[in-house]
């Protein structure tokens, strides 16, 4: 087991490094144009606020873009949801199902390891990667606070961030169901899966009769907006997203282990 996810890790790091520096990179050059924006924001803050449905999906109606935390929420939040959750998206649904595309699954369950404990190995290296991906993003952002000197509320920054962590395991796990069920590499499936969760929350807070709903999705719970005013998250979407993890991730163990692979 700890050789099939030492070559698992090997085969995803460089997909692993370009993601996090790429999003972590952003994020930083993001934050780091505030200070120079500073001035103009302060003036279009009112006007974005005003703005009806749009201000409050992006959360601009409660919190001000003039301020930093107002901005990370609403600038920053938005890239790295969108960024972290497509990572999480296109690793999951390839882990699996990359082995009967790549002709290679022949020789890899033909090892004295069950299926139960290969499949494992790749779970947790996915489990892994979107760790690692979070503490490099975090790291990037906690050395554009520092840089900037602005004050910054690290308690609601980290919540924001672990929220995200349980918003990516949820669509990895998705994800991870999904590439037990295919023979061949879907990144398309996965990329839409993450850009489809992410519009069905931004829907949900435009269209009032999608609100009550809105804890279906993964981006339910770690909306920066309502992590910075310290608006209370609905306990049902964190039970939601926790047996959406666990149902998916023994769906991939079940059906894997019963089925047959494609030659």
């Amino acid at each position: 087991m700890r050789t099939v996810l030492k070559r698992e890790l090997i085969q995803n790091f460089k997909n692993l490094l370009i993601w996090s520096l790429s999003v972590g990179i952003l994020g930083l050059f993001c934050i780091l144009l505030y200070d120079s924006m500073q001035g103009d924001m302060k003036e279009m803050a009112d006007a974005f606020s005003n703005m009806g449905a749009f201000s409050d999906a992006f959360g601009m109606s409660t919190l001000s873009i003039a301020t930093l935390k107002g901005y990370f929420s609403t600038e920053i939040g938005a890239v790295h949801g969108l960024g972290s959750g497509m990572f999480a998206a296109i690793t999951a649904i390839s882990i699996i199902s990359k082995e009967e595309d790549g002709h290679s699954g022949e020789f890899l369950f033909s090892l004295p390891l069950s299926r139960s404990r290969i499949i494992a190995a790749k779970g947790l290296c996915v489990a892994i990667m979107i760790i690692i991906f979070t503490a490099v993003c975090t790291g990037f952002y906690v050395i554009g606070f520092n840089i900037l000197g602005e004050e910054m509320p690290m308690d609601q920054f980290f919540t924001f961030m672990g929220t995200q962590l349980l918003m990516n395991a949820e669509i990895a796990g998705i994800c991870f169901g999904l590439s037990s069920l295919a023979g061949k590499n879907r990144i398309g499936l996965g990329l839409g899966i993450a850009l489809l969760c992410y519009s069905y929350d931004v829907m949900g807070r435009v269209v009032p009769d999608l609100k009550d709903y809105l804890f279906v999705g993964p981006y339910s719970y770690c909306n920066a907006a309502e992590i910075f005013t310290e608006t209370e998250t609905p306990a049902k979407a964190l039970v939601t997203a926790a047996v959406v993890l666990v149902l998916c991730v023994v769906f991939a163990f079940w059906n894997f282990n019963r089925r047959d692979l494609a030659s």
